[in-house]
């Protein structure tokens, strides 16, 4: 008997470890980056106007604390999208809308490591009720992010 409790709690523990991390990162994938953050957001910059994605702002958010006579570790947002892309999801999911245009935030912790953060794809997917093919139109994100870290 104590064998199968606790084969029971390891199969458990297994079904729920998938679910336990997507929560625990609420959707958000984190990459490590080896270069500061402006280069970062540079590189992945390059890589969407290469891709022909418009790049429709960029927040310095550590230099706009300053002016608030605040300090913060480097970190920079890019937002950026295309509306080939993005008005298909939008007429399917209007409320898709809160989260594109697409966003990835280049951040550094406090030991000084560079981290880059997006919404992935499946949490996409999941929120807003998407089809495995209009998913395809966000999970582009993946390649563009891998690109900009080589």
């Amino acid at each position: 008997m104590g064998n199968t409790v606790i084969r029971l709690a390891f199969l458990v523990l297994i079904a729920i470890a998938p679910l336990t991390a997507a929560a625990a990162d609420d959707g958000i994938v984190t990459r490590p980056s080896p270069y500061p953050v402006a280069e970062t957001i540079d590189r992945l910059d390059r890589v969407l106007k290469d891709r022909k994605v418009t790049v429709f702002v960029r927040v310095d958010h550590a230099a706009e604390a300053e002016k608030a006579s605040l300090k913060m570790p480097p970190a920079q947002l890019l937002v950026f999208g295309n509306p080939r892309a993005g008005t298909p999801l939008m007429l399917a999911a209007p409320k898709i809308a809160l989260d594109l245009p697409m966003k990835a935030l280049a951040w550094q912790d406090a030991g000084g490591k560079v981290w880059i953060s997006f919404n992935s794809a499946e949490y996409l997917k999941r929120r807003h009720g998407l089809s495995d093919d209009l998913a395809k139109n966000v999970a582009v994100i993946d390649a563009i992010v891998d690109a900009a870290l080589k």
